[in-house]
């Protein structure tokens, strides 16, 4: 089959489905295969002239990378998740799809959630609220199976509209064309480090004390408690050069970015579905239990400790669906998955469900135990008090959904966030019944020497993470 595309049948196309629309103000939505190319490597040429970038890569099966803002709402109070579904309804209604292309390069709404509904009001970061937003993005690059799609959404009121919108299409499909995957990342490059603060590991083991105290009493059955450490870096880095390198260090994950502009993001390597929705089948990843260093997965899968913690968080997930009337299916025990040098355990939970809105169920499972605790509510109130930053964007649901209500949803943790030259990175450890301070220290510490090491960042400044 010729997918070649023609300039003239692209546009005449294009009109003809605008003309037949069913609303005012419509989104035109054209796509076009162009050559095969990377949506990392090329996402800074089809976002070169936008501030937002966004990045979901499962490479080499499955990537999409997106830039600009065709249509967005700002998400944010107790109601956030339910605005964001009639959100997603609505701008689909208005789309029109005028070209005919596989259904992995459907149009896709991105979405970023906060961890909690409102930020801490003594959080001086306020403004870091941008990521709280659902996107239809401007421009849209899907890659699948040695295949590669480009896509524009954009606003058309007549047909002059159309055929700007058709022509800046073109432009950039042969912009693509005369040099893909031209642009190389450096997977060797070293971001150097100015300065560090180490004030996480006093505040930590407060704050963990205490934990262990509510999980010993009684009062919690399990909490998640999570922490942060700066880094000040010499010069800004990139973070796509980072991703690139993920590829390679963390391949059971979905590497993702989400940038407000050339100087501030989000991303990370996350091995955790929230949910997946593929033609009503419904995937989730209940992962939870971390093994120590040196631990080939062996003591982990004999810890009674973390069975329990992995088995609280199976549990609750099969809970919350049988709540919204979906009978979820899962082995009896975990298995180990690896991702870069971390080994956990992982139970694989599906189900069938019908007609149901893919945000009705982030909202239901979010937070998982596995990043909060139980009972939640008692919970998440415990996290307010013991930690001592806002969360923001950590642990919490990142994703899409596509015009045919496929969705995925992460959770977004092995997570970094950048601003100019400073880099926080966010760990957590589970607490129950067994856990001990020290214990759960060296599992934080583990964890960020993983999230360092894969920044390359000088060795010599981090002897001693206890």
């Amino acid at each position: 089959m010729n997918l070649e595309p023609v300039f003239s049948e692209l546009l005449v196309g294009s009109l003809r489905k605008w003309s037949e629309r069913k609303v005012d103000e419509c989104i035109l939505s054209i796509s076009v295969p162009v050559s095969q190319t990377d949506p990392l490597t090329t996402l800074p040429l089809i976002a070169e002239k936008h501030q937002f970038r966004f990045l979901w890569d499962l490479s080499p099966e499955f990537c999409i990378s997106a830039g600009g803002h065709c249509q967005s709402l700002d998400l944010s109070g107790p109601k956030r998740f339910e605005n964001a579904q009639r959100f997603s309804d609505e701008i689909f209604t208005r789309l029109i799809d005028t070209s005919p292309s596989p259904a992995f390069s459907a149009s896709r709404i991105l979405f970023s959630f906060s961890f909690f509904d409102q930020i801490k009001s003594n959080e001086k970061s306020i403004d870091d609220k941008f990521s709280l937003q659902a996107v239809l993005p401007k421009w849209q690059l899907t890659a699948k199976d040695g295949l590669t799609w480009l896509r524009l959404n954009s606003i058309v009121q007549n047909p002059s509209d159309v055929r700007e919108a058709t022509e800046r299409l073109w432009s950039t499909r042969e912009k693509i064309n005369r040099s893909p995957g031209r642009i190389v990342h450096d997977l060797k490059e070293n971001f150097l480090i100015d300065n560090f603060s180490d004030d996480w590991k006093s505040q930590y083991r407060d704050a963990l004390a205490k934990g262990i105290e509510l999980i010993n009493a009684g009062s919690l059955d399990k909490l998640v408690l999570a922490t942060r450490q700066r880094l000040f870096l010499k010069k800004p880095l990139d973070p796509l050069n980072l991703l690139a390198r993920l590829r390679v260090q963390q391949t059971n994950s979905c590497r993702f970015l989400w940038q407000k502009n050339h100087d501030e993001s989000f991303f990370g390597a996350s091995p955790e579905r929230l949910i997946s929705l593929n033609k009503n089948m419904l995937s989730i990843d209940a992962l939870a239990g971390t093994a120590k260093k040196g631990d080939d997965g062996k003591e982990l899968l004999a810890s009674s400790k973390d069975l329990r913690e992995h088995h609280f968080v199976v549990n609750s997930i099969v809970e919350q669906l049988l709540r919204k009337g979906i009978k979820a299916s899962h082995s009896s025990q975990p298995k180990l998955i690896t991702q870069g040098h971390l080994i956990h355990l992982h139970t694989l939970i599906q189900a069938y469900v019908r007609e149901t809105a893919p945000l009705d169920l982030v909202q239901a499972l979010h937070p998982t135990p596995a990043v909060a605790g139980l009972p939640l509510s008692k919970s998440l109130s415990w996290l307010r008090a013991l930690e001592s930053f806002d969360r923001q964007t950590y642990a919490s649901p990142i994703g899409w959904i596509d015009k045919n209500q496929n969705s995925e949803f992460r959770v977004a943790i092995r997570y970094g966030y950048v601003r100019g030259n400073e880099l926080k990175l966010f760990a957590g450890a589970g607490l129950v019944k067994g856990s001990t301070v020290d214990g759960e220290m060296q599992e934080v510490a583990l964890k960020f020497e993983v999230l360092r090491n894969q920044l390359n960042l000088d060795k010599v400044n981090f002897s001693n993470d206890l």
